[in-house]
């Protein structure tokens, strides 16, 4: 299944289906959520913990006031998001065959494991048992920016798993192509060169 959507019925650049949903917001107005940073916050008895004010900045305008969390199925961390980041996930399933074991499993992996967790009065969220045992959480926890999304782990294994990226990273040389700012589309020109004005 190709993931790309054309920008266009002619051949030309293409954008994948996450730049299509940027470049749609931003005809409309509409701020994308955007998390950055590390920040490590106390975890108290009941499992609150304050979600950093920055992220929940990002959040505002948002249809629940809260986040959606779920296991990561890739590192002991949580994998959090806004309900809207949730909602393009589940569009997202309609592109796998409907009733297929990848749709079930990726069904049973995100969406039925995850956690609606709605804002407290000072901005906490609590945090159920099974996502603090999964990510290893007792007395601290760290939310660590992803762009559209967010991770939350325990301090001493991201910073193990910090290490491990980094180092990849140097090892293979990575890089990330940044992307211009999206712009109205490009004038046409004549087979001369010359813009369709009249002379």
């Amino acid at each position: 299944m190709n993931s790309q959507a054309g920008r266009a019925t002619g051949a030309g650049p293409r954008w994948s289906p996450w730049e299509s949903q940027v470049a749609i917001a931003a005809l409309l107005g509409v701020e994308m959520a955007l998390f950055v940073g590390t920040v490590v916050n106390k975890v108290d008895r009941k499992g609150r913990v304050s979600v950093p004010a920055s992220f929940r900045a990002a959040l505002a305008g948002q249809s629940f006031t809260g986040i959606v969390a779920f296991p990561s199925f890739k590192h002991p961390a949580l994998e959090c998001c806004a309900i809207d980041f949730m909602e393009r996930l589940g569009q997202s399933l309609y592109e796998v065959d409907t009733f297929s074991d990848r749709q079930d499993d990726l069904a049973a992996t995100i969406f039925a494991e995850a956690h609606q967790l709605p804002f407290d009065s000072e901005g906490r969220i609590m945090l159920p048992q099974p996502l603090m045992a999964h990510a290893g959480i007792t007395e601290i926890a760290a939310f660590v920016g992803q762009g559209p999304r967010f991770q939350i782990w325990e301090p001493r294994a991201r910073e193990a798993f910090a290490a491990e990226a980094r180092e990849r990273v140097r090892r293979q040389n990575m890089t990330l192509r940044v992307k211009p700012p999206q712009s109205a589309p490009a004038e046409v020109k004549g087979d001369a060169g010359e813009s369709g004005d009249a002379p």
